[in-house]
């Protein structure tokens, strides 16, 4: 990992980790030495980022020279706390490390007046009955839409059939209970959900949908729109 790198990764760990933060798991963090970690915190100091504390009482950011500042009402504030909580809950491993990443770089750029209010925010998520857990191929969906890349795939329909589709996944749905991919799929000719948990067999392919996204999504969400009660 080159200097750089290291850097951004302990000032990252300095915005998301409770703070004050100890040396010991700054240096957990971005694996390193402790020697290197004080040697690494001295470097970020001297770049303009204001981080007080020192050996032995842990380590506090108190302005991030990384970020612009931002202005958010109290309200505002409860609204992205309250959003990227219900994130880490609903996401997969990688979508719920970023909802906490956002939300330390979020409250890194606040004045310390708003950062008090955002780390004892008023709103919190919990709930009784929890999704069943984020299948394996939510990353490679995930990719696939950014990439605009069909996908191939062993689709279980509601019968209990099995068919073999090629898709062109447009955006992945947070239901209640289940997680839903709405695609064009190649083989009906048409739009489809498709359930994320009766997929099996996901591989990425070479072609390439692009520039066509947007435009059948937005198709998707007016043919959906148009249903008896517009909810498809």
């Amino acid at each position: 990992m080159s200097r750089a790198d290291r850097l951004l990764r302990l000032l990252s760990a300095i915005r998301r980790l409770p703070q004050p933060v100890t040396a010991e798991r700054l240096a957990e963090e971005t694996e390193v030495s402790p020697r290197t970690l004080y040697r690494d915190i001295a470097a970020l100091r001297a770049g303009g980022a204001l981080i007080d504390g020192e050996p032995g009482l842990g380590y506090t950011l108190t302005e991030d020279p990384a970020l612009p500042p931002q202005m958010f009402t109290r309200l505002e504030i409860e609204a992205l706390v309250l959003g990227l909580a219900e994130v880490q809950l609903a996401g997969d491993a990688a979508l719920a490390r970023a909802a906490e990443a956002a939300r330390a770089k979020v409250i890194a750029t606040l004045p310390e007046r708003l950062q008090r209010q955002a780390m004892h925010a008023s709103a919190q998520i919990y709930r009784f009955e929890r999704r069943p857990p984020v299948p394996e191929c939510m990353a490679l969906l995930r990719e696939a839409v950014w990439e605009e890349r069909a996908v191939a795939l062993l689709y279980t329909d509601r019968d209990g059939s099995k068919t073999r589709r090629v898709i062109w996944p447009l955006s992945v749905v947070f239901l209640d209970k289940t997680l839903m991919l709405l695609a064009w799929c190649c083989l009906r000719q048409g739009f489809r959900r498709f359930r994320l948990e009766a997929m099996e067999e996901v591989t990425l392919t070479a072609e390439s949908f692009r520039p066509r996204r947007v435009a059948l999504l937005r198709e998707f969400v007016a043919e959906l729109k148009a249903r008896p009660g517009g909810r498809g």
